[in-house]
């Protein structure tokens, strides 16, 4: 089985202004007025939680505080699973291009930094659910990307082998762990951080999801062709 591995947020789908909103109602709680800009602080999102929080608190008391941190992100957590699908937007061409790779006969899935849960449940509002034979999330397993286990696991779930996978995201985290996997990656030029993604190198750059079916076996036919560098002709050395 050939896989396509896919990140969640800012890579299927434009998630930052509900996580934004989340981030705002700890501060707003405590008496503050809306801390993080839904347009300015888009990357700093998709980072999740806990970065949100930690330039938040740096902007009202110019420090970070770890342990007011550990505080309210549970009540960030909370509130985002109750508002998670408000302002979140699929990228276009999404679902076109995964029906077009499923009937190419790739297996699908997805490998997120989001709890197991809460992606879970957003993938199902979002109607996306139904394209992936694989989700793994930042609590299925004890470590998260960028170590390459989660997307191991995802590979592995769907059947498919690291040899003939590849992974599709929009930051560095979804760089690392593809390199620490011998993954191919792709990354978006759509995401939050645009096209400066080129900065890191990956395999190839995605400009819209309707380039990706054509891209994905490009791709893999680029990988196959240096079969010293995949994963199953090395030992692997665990967390990165």
């Amino acid at each position: 089985m050939r896989t396509v591995v896919f990140d969640l947020d800012g890579t299927l789908a434009d998630t930052s202004g509900d996580l934004i909103c989340a981030a705002n109602a700890c501060f707003q709680a405590l008496g503050a007025a809306d801390v993080l800009d839904h347009e300015a602080d888009r990357a700093t999102a998709f980072r999740g939680g806990r970065a949100m929080l930690r330039l938040g608190f740096e902007r009202l008391n110019g420090q970070v505080d770890e342990t007011e941190i550990d505080e309210h992100f549970p009540h960030l957590l909370e509130f985002y699973g109750n508002n998670i699908d408000r302002f979140t937007k699929v990228y276009p061409g999404v679902e076109v291009a995964l029906e077009q790779l499923a009937q190419d006969g790739y297996g699908l899935g997805v490998c997120t930094n989001k709890p197991e849960g809460l992606a879970e449940t957003l993938l199902q509002r979002l109607g996306l659910r139904p394209f992936f034979g694989a989700l793994v999330g930042a609590d299925t397993l004890p470590v998260r990307k960028p170590d390459p286990a989660p997307l191991f696991e995802a590979v592995g779930r769907l059947g498919g082998r690291p040899g003939q996978s590849l992974l599709v995201g929009d930051t560095m985290t979804d760089r690392d762990c593809a390199r620490a996997a011998n993954i191919p990656c792709v990354l978006v030029t759509f995401g939050p951080n645009g096209r400066s993604v080129a900065k890191l190198s990956p395999d190839a750059l995605l400009n819209g999801f309707d380039e990706l079916p054509d891209l994905v076996p490009a791709v893999l036919a680029q990988a196959a062709q240096t079969p010293a560098a995949r994963p199953e002709n090395r030992q692997e050395t665990g967390n990165v």
